[in-house]
């Protein structure tokens, strides 16, 4: 049986990664695997000699004598624990994800576009990728790409010149959100999981991810694509919202809060994320002039309008509710590998193999580049046992977060810029792999050299 759930995985694995070749969302895979996966661990919970007890973070010492009744039973509480874990991290993202639309509702991200008034295509550069390195911490990286590639469509005309800089926002979005709690799906996982603090993420990778960003942006300002000048058109803007910028900060401002609040209170991030939902819905709701119902919106106007006029309503209607469901499909299926303790006696062996944890680690973040970072990292989680802060947490969270920046594919901000400007795989792979590969080794060597000094 245990043979048949292996196969099952490594064929939804294989869907997943091949989705742009069979044409058939990752969703659909992931969802379906985790059914297949659940169903074949409760047919077989008889004969497993085996339970991972992920509370203890260990194998349960004589499962194979239990009663039937106790390993159904086990399997219940283990596949609630599993769901709740899960919970935790779709709802931070839900929250973060109805923040970004809210402040999105009001044009606020127009406000950088602002500050943009250089020519030079080296200081653009400079400017987009400092840009995505703090942005993609507060907002995560997949947004802040989006948000950055719809200034980038704005502000250069010629497509050939933006695909140059689409790929280096991509490499600075990875290297900036591998070191905050919620800058990548990967580090909120890890931190949610109990596997990394906030503090200890920032004074581990804060200067890996900036020699990450970096020595790629640098060799990139002496290539020939980011020579000399572009033109701008100068046009007046006239719909720009009059709330835009304050919805910005107190959107961003609300994030920011969330780490403080799971230090100072202890309870999960998603509790305070929920928390600064509600305080930058109440603004959103102000600043439409809307009085707020709680089952619709009448306008000041004094028109009775429906509920999805309000911009609450309307930013949940666009959370891209399909990524939040892959995660929940690819999580809950790797959990059921983890139940089993199959991760765990895979992990012991790989140690076997390959005793440096070093060589493990970077493989999994060269591994993030040719399939979703989301399954390794679950699947990590299950792999080591290390305590809480271990470098060996940061060093994952690093690994996977910039890896992927290896290929078009690898990361949540890669696939969205390759929808954004129709990018070409083989376009990426030739012109912007050999860079973010660079920034991959010099941020790991960084890393464990700083690892040897603290």
């Amino acid at each position: 049986m245990e043979s048949l759930i292996i196969i099952v995985f490594v064929l939804g694995y294989l869907a997943i990664t091949l989705e742009h070749n069979i044409k058939l969302d990752k969703l659909i895979p992931a969802l379906g695997m985790m059914g297949v996966l659940w169903a074949l661990v409760a047919f077989g919970i008889d004969n497993f000699p085996n339970w991972f007890d992920s509370g203890a973070h260990q194998l349960i010492d004589g499962f194979s004598s239990f009663s039937g009744d106790e390993k159904r039973h086990l399997l219940e509480e283990t596949l609630l624990h599993h769901l709740g874990k899960t919970a935790e991290i779709l709802f931070f993202l839900l929250g973060a994800m109805t923040i970004v639309e809210m402040i999105d509702y009001f044009d606020g991200f127009a406000t950088f576009k602002g500050y943009i008034k250089t020519k030079s295509k080296k200081k653009l550069l400079w400017i987009f990728a400092i840009l995505a390195f703090i942005l993609s911490a507060i907002i995560d990286n997949l947004t802040a790409t989006i948000v950055l590639i719809t200034i980038l469509q704005k502000i250069i005309k010629d497509r050939d010149t933006r695909l140059w800089f689409a790929g280096m926002i991509i490499i600075a979005a990875n290297a900036g959100g591998a070191w905050s709690p919620i800058g990548d799906v990967t580090t909120t996982m890890l931190w949610i999981g109990n596997k990394v603090t906030a503090l200890g993420l920032v004074e581990h990778l804060i200067i890996p991810s900036i020699i990450c960003m970096v020595v790629p942006t640098l060799i990139a300002t002496y290539m020939k694509p980011f020579q000399g000048d572009i033109d701008i058109e100068e046009k007046e803007d006239n719909s720009i919202n009059e709330y835009g910028s304050r919805m910005l900060y107190i959107g961003l401002g609300a994030i920011i809060f969330v780490p403080f609040f799971k230090t100072i209170t202890h309870l999960p991030p998603y509790v305070g994320m929920m928390l600064s939902l509600s305080v930058v819905g109440v603004f959103a709701e102000i600043y439409s002039r809307s009085e707020f119902s709680i089952s619709h919106v009448v306008d000041q106007e004094g028109d009775d309008s429906q509920g999805h006029h309000s911009p609450v309503h309307l930013s949940l209607s666009k959370i891209e509710m399909p990524s939040v469901l892959f995660f929940f499909g690819i999580l809950m299926a790797v959990a059921a590998l983890e139940s089993l303790g199959l991760l765990f006696i895979g992990a012991e062996s790989l140690k076997t193999i390959i005793p440096n944890t070093d060589v493990v680690v970077m493989l999994l973040g060269i591994g993030s580049a040719v399939v979703d970072n989301v399954p390794l990292v679950a699947a990590s989680m299950g792999m080591f046992q290390e305590p809480i802060d271990s470098p060996l947490w940061h060093f994952v969270a690093f690994s996977a977060g910039t890896g992927g920046s290896m290929l078009i594919i690898g990361s949540a901000a890669g696939v969205v810029a390759m929808g954004m400007e129709k990018i070409n795989f083989f376009w990426y792979f030739k012109n912007i792999a050999w860079l973010a590969a660079i920034g991959f080794v010099v941020g790991s060597v960084a890393f464990i050299g700083i690892r040897a000094i603290l």
